[in-house]
């Protein structure tokens, strides 16, 4: 198993950013039913959801958002900012990386390491190791920040009742600092590839070619049309990955570093739906109230699921006291992550909306 344990880094302050456009899943016409409409609500606990969809947004904007409203707050020279890592499967454009176009967005030196990962679900904890290695190896910068966002409803066929109902749009920031005394992350992180195309979009990539092909809508099952530039989305067996994956590296970075379930104020899963993440909490024997959730306002808002969840949940916890946080991402690649964290006091404004 991958474990890290990176000392000396903090968490500095986090923000959140979302499109002000809502859909209400309780006014679809997806469903068959009302009934039918009912059950998948109570099954995922998704009300609403947040979208670009009709506007130019893109990730980067959001998490454009999020940064400029965090480093406004948090008072850092930007100057001093050394590392810009940029999640996200919904970049600008396919080169050149994100990363660089908000490097200058954001007025940042030129002398700032920037890049971008392509991960989902687990992007946030891998981003998180990312560039706390970063900082815990570099000689003379210490201050970094963590963008992580997408806009995947824009990859979603509105014909398809088994992804579309459920995702939303978000971009989060967070400040990381290299600080001698912190506490730092303690990690765990791990990759099945031979599940890849359990979460996927098919064409538009370099395997396989955008082609007029790539246009035409084929039902897989009713209720159920997309073509091959929207996402696929193996519920069943994504489900059993998650319960499967989730609980046991939460717990294996627990039993790892030596750190008792009892000790943890909040466990934040990344937000795939509710039926999910209750199993997960269940096998893990944690408190409800030690599990906060973003999905009934915003659904699963994949790689910056995490961060927004801390961010419009936790946000007095965070800003008023000290506190310990076991966080676990798992989705697309399919790829999970689990960290352990502790914040003091930190940097949290409300949840923005552009």
């Amino acid at each position: 198993m991958a474990f890290q344990y990176i000392p000396n880094i903090a968490v500095k302050g986090m923000a959140a950013c979302v499109p002000k456009k809502v859909e209400d899943n309780r006014e679809l016409t997806l469903f068959e039913t009302e009934d039918d409409r009912n059950k998948f609500i109570q099954a995922t606990g998704i009300l609403k959801r947040h979208t670009v969809k009709g506007s130019d947004l893109c990730a980067s904007d959001l998490c454009f958002q999020a940064a400029e409203t965090l480093l406004a707050e948090i008072g850092w020279e930007r100057s001093e900012i050394g590392f810009l890592i940029f999640v996200s499967q919904t970049p600008d454009y396919i080169f050149p990386a994100t990363a660089c176009i908000l490097q200058n967005r954001l007025g940042l030196s030129q002398e700032c390491y920037a890049m971008d990962i392509s991960l989902g679900c687990s992007g946030w904890v891998y981003g998180l190791s990312t560039i706390a290695s970063l900082l815990s190896s570099s000689v003379n910068m210490k201050k970094g920040l963590l963008l992580v966002g997408d806009t995947t409803t824009i990859t979603k066929s509105p014909k398809d009742k088994s992804t579309y109902p459920l995702f939303g749009d978000a971009g989060t920031a967070t400040a990381v600092q290299y600080e001698e005394g912190s506490i730092g992350l303690k990690i765990h992180a791990a990759t099945d590839g031979s599940s890849h195309k359990a979460i996927m979009i098919p064409d538009g990539g370099f395997r396989n070619f955008f082609s007029r092909d790539s246009l035409v809508e084929h039902e897989i099952e009713p209720g159920i049309v997309r073509n091959s530039l929207q996402s696929i989305l193996d519920g069943p067996g994504v489900f059993t990955f998650g319960i499967t994956k989730a609980p046991k590296s939460i717990s294996s970075v627990l039993e790892y570093f030596d750190i008792k379930i009892d000790a943890v104020d909040y466990l934040v899963l990344h937000q795939a739906n509710k039926m999910m993440n209750e199993k997960i909490r269940k096998k893990l024997k944690i408190e409800p109230e030690k599990v906060p959730y973003s999905l009934p306002e915003y659904g699963n808002t994949s790689s910056s699921s995490i961060p927004l969840t801390m961010v419009s949940q936790l946000c007095d916890p965070l800003r008023l006291r000290h506190n310990v946080i076991v966080a676990c991402g798992f989705g697309v690649g399919l790829s999970w992550a689990s960290v352990i964290l502790e914040t003091n006091k930190i940097v949290c404004p409300p949840v923005i909306e552009i």
